[in-house]
């Protein structure tokens, strides 16, 4: 096993570093999301907390770590026998991306059970976590099924299991870490609020941390265990000093005042629900203890506000994260109390007794500045965007987003799991069976029984019972729904802007953006105007970035539509390269018209057949309006071998879209 570049060593992180020691000092903080953009040491930082963590006292054989001072009844392995214990270093289990359900959670050992006739169950990774550390690296790619088991097990702190014939529970309580760039999407909201307290990194702007940063890291690859020994007094001192605050804990106050700050603030922010107060109670508390204090302050509240609430005041899915502090601290002041009772050693602004991981100032990040200060595209005084020619219009403010009709690509997909289009996956109903190509995950007994069933005789079988051999067993096909890479081509020339038809151009695709984030599809985003067009947002599982770079859209020039389709067909080819069982859905926004250069209405009906030619599938929104419509946007429609719907039969309640959705079905059926 190699050397984990010790903790201590990690250069600034300040709120990272403090997050983990919090809940190293208390679990029932409820763990930490970390998000971040790639470089910035986020899986560092975790794997490294695991070697400061104190050993725990397990049973003795016990594959589900139970504690011997109050074991678990209902543990499979028990009843265990008093006396019987052992001490281990805590684990921290990682759970890959691309775990299957059977490895999260434990299954029977299919081949065992039917060969020796027993139903022998084999623990998951949620067993291998209990009592210390469940880490998921770009969390915010798992997959949905793994998402709801993670919930419940969160939820209730154990984990059950009921399938094939097997009926187990076992405790699961962890401290749940992950960590994510959000440029590659987004977390359910449901998952984001299990995790306790949030922390946004960035890398240093500072040379000289930046130089410490690279030679720390080179020392560490060249020699893991000089490095690691060069920093051993400082990991011995942090983990005395966990253990110190964990002893401390018991004893912390958290009085009335802070308590009522700590309500207060909720509320100001508009906090869903009431686990935000609980998760900020508990983090007041672990600061006090971890600064050696008896008593929770104001100060602590402050910080535990910080780092507990950010992810938890988010409305929607484009707004950026982060407190204003401004905000926050008049809050404090308004319900703090006129004296302190009782206060700790330190006194109200005593200094002494300090983690050395708070900043003073509050954490990196968004805290300390994008606090929705941007002013709003298309508002008077913003300069025009560099690169803008004669003629462009200043970028203007969508309109409000609606919820949209589902739009899906037809057919039977194998791409990875969402919630948009039909595809055969590991979750959902079951529709047939097959061989196993590989490991088997999903018995299906009837096809299994009925494939065995004929050859009993062969197998010298007369009596009652059934022999099995691996060439019987079937795998369960199923099938769920999929995402999809649902490409934008938007019209932002000047026949768009006329009327003031892009704000409600933009509303409607910031509608459509909203409705990709909530069924988990890539998104891309092709702008054309003026005589090119330019691919504004290569693929992306980050619905954020597309709907900023939108919201900076400018307008103005000829339509070169043909130039428009050609990038997206391009973009899809390579997409298609890189991840060819993702399907794609092309949503072309534009009221159909097409001007400059040569023939270009011929040209733009050519490359709309490239997309029927490959049968990609395709939705024009139709964004002609007036009383007098040339219906140009049906007749790309047409050519491209999609449909076309104007910019209120978008709409879910839609009348029209709602009678053209049953004539639909009729047909199909």
């Amino acid at each position: 096993m190699s050397t984990p570049f010790p903790f201590t060593a990690v250069v600034g992180q300040d709120d990272l570093r403090l997050a983990l020691l919090l809940n190293a000092v208390s679990p029932a903080v409820g763990g930490v999301l970390v998000r971040g953009e790639k470089g910035t040491a986020k899986s560092t930082a975790v794997r490294a907390l695991s070697a400061l963590l104190p050993q725990v006292e397990v049973v003795s054989g016990c594959r589900f770590s139970c504690d011997p001072a109050s074991p678990d009844p209902a543990c499979p392995d028990g009843p265990h026998e008093p006396g019987a214990f052992e001490s281990r270093p805590s684990r921290m289990v990682e759970l890959p991306v691309g775990a299957s359900e059977d490895r999260l959670v434990g299954a029977l050992d299919i081949e065992r059970a039917l060969a020796e006739g027993v139903k022998a169950f084999e623990p998951g990774l949620l067993a291998a976590a209990h009592r210390g550390i469940l880490y998921v690296d770009e969390v915010n790619l798992l997959h949905d099924h793994l998402v709801d088991l993670l919930l419940d097990a969160a939820a209730m702190g154990a984990s059950y299991v009921e399938r094939e014939g097997v009926s187990v529970r076992h405790a699961a309580r962890f401290l749940l870490v992950g960590t994510m760039n959000p440029e590659e999407g987004e977390l359910r909201p449901q998952l984001l609020d299990r995790f306790g307290l949030t922390v946004e990194v960035a890398a240093s702007r500072e040379p000289d941390q930046r130089v410490e940063v690279v030679r720390r890291r080179l020392a560490h690859d060249d020699d893991p265990d000089a490095f690691a020994a060069r920093w051993a007094q400082e990991e011995t001192a942090v983990r005395a000093r966990i253990v110190a605050a964990r002893e401390l804990l018991p004893s912390v106050r958290l009085g009335d005042g802070a308590l009522r700050q700590i309500a207060a603030t909720c509320a100001a922010f508009e906090v869903d629900g009431m686990r935000a107060d609980i998760v900020m109670a508990r983090t007041a508390t672990a600061l006090a203890a971890w600064a050696g204090r008896t008593d929770v302050l104001a100060e602590d509240v402050r910080q535990a506000a910080l780092l507990a609430l950010p992810h938890r005041r988010r409305r929607n899915p484009f707004d950026a994260p982060g407190l204003d502090e401004d905000k926050l601290d008049e809050t404090l002041e308004q319900y703090a109390e006129p004296e302190d009772d009782d206060p700790g050693p330190d006194g109200p602004g005593g200094g002494g007794g300090q983690p050395p991981a708070p900043d003073s100032e509050g954490p990196e990040g968004p805290q300390g500045g994008d606090t929705g200060a941007r002013p709003e595209a298309g508002e008077g005084g913003e300069p025009q965007p560099s690169g803008a020619g004669s003629g462009d219009q200043q970028p203007v403010r969508a309109a409000e987003p609606f919820r949209t009709r589902v739009l899906s690509v037809p057919g039977l997909g194998e791409g990875a799991a969402g919630r948009r289009s039909r595809a055969r996956t590991e979750q959902g109903r079951t529709t047939g069976a097959r061989r196993p190509r590989g490991a088997l995950t999903k018995l299906h007994l009837a096809a299994t029984v009925r494939a065995a069933a004929p050859h009993q005789r062969a197998r010298g079988r007369s009596g009652p019972g059934l022999v099995v051999r691996r060439d019987d067993l079937r795998q369960a096909t199923r099938e769920g729904r999929e995402g999809n890479l649902v490409l934008f081509v938007v019209d932002a020339s000047g026949s768009m802007a006329a009327r003031q038809r892009m704000s409600a151009v933009k509303g409607a695709v910031v509608s459509l953006l909203l409705d990709a984030y909530q069924r988990r599809d890539k998104v891309g985003l092709v702008t054309f105007r003026g005589s090119a067009a330019d691919l504004a947002l290569p693929p992306t599982s980050s619905v954020d970035a597309a709907a900023a770079r939108l919201e900076s859209l400018p307008t103005g020039g000829r339509t070169p539509l043909a130039a428009g389709l050609l990038k997206a067909h391009d973009v899809l080819r390579v997409e298609r390269l890189r991840d060819p069982a993702r399907r794609a859905l092309v949503v072309v926004v534009t009221d159909g018209r097409a001007t400059g250069g040569p023939e270009p209405v011929a040209l733009a009906g050519r490359a709309a057949r490239l997309f029927a030619a490959d049968q990609v599938a395709s939705v024009v929104v139709d964004c002609e309006s007036g009383p007098v419509r040339l219906g140009l946007a049906g007749r790309l429609a047409g050519e491209l071998g999609g449909t076309a719907v104007t910019l209120e039969e978008l709409r879910a309640d839609s009348i029209a879209g709602l009678v053209r959705d049953v004539q639909g079905d009729r047909r199909a059926a």
